[in-house]
């Protein structure tokens, strides 16, 4: 099973309070271009964009940083990270992130910080039996 953040489109506020959360979490700053979920405001309401661990990254890295672990979360080695930003450019879903000050792409790892502070209730954590499951049941 495979840990994953969902997102309720019609439940989103608006309030960004995830980004806040996210970026606080992982680089203590509230800076939301430190965020690993992004959200945007389109027509009807809002759109979140964030990794849903479809792992099609893991292969275009050319040093071997990205991996899936064992609760099926895919990860960046850091250590082995060589920065050619190629998981970023790739990613189907466009949540591969970097800070130009950082020589390392971050992405969401579904921690679930952000679900416990959104005011909307819009994100929630569930669980997909595997890989090929996540995008039908991210809400992304």
């Amino acid at each position: 099973m495979i840990k994953l953040l969902t997102f309720n489109r019609e439940r989103c506020t608006g309030a960004r309070e995830c980004e806040r959360t996210c970026a606080q979490t992982w680089f203590k700053t509230p800076a939301v271009e430190c965020s690993s979920i992004r959200i945007r405001e389109v027509e009807g309401g809002f759109r979140a964009t964030f990794c849903i661990q479809c792992g099609e990254c893991i292969a275009v890295c050319p040093a071997n940083a990205l991996y899936r672990d064992k609760q099926g979360i895919v990860r960046v080695r850091k250590a082995d990270c060589v920065g050619c930003m190629s998981c970023v450019g790739f990613c189907p879903y466009a949540a591969m992130f970097y800070d130009p000050q950082e020589a390392v792409p971050f992405k969401c790892v579904s921690c679930g910080q952000c679900v416990k502070t959104c005011p909307a209730q819009a994100l929630a954590m569930t669980e997909a039996p595997d890989a090929t499951q996540v995008e039908a049941l991210s809400g992304i």
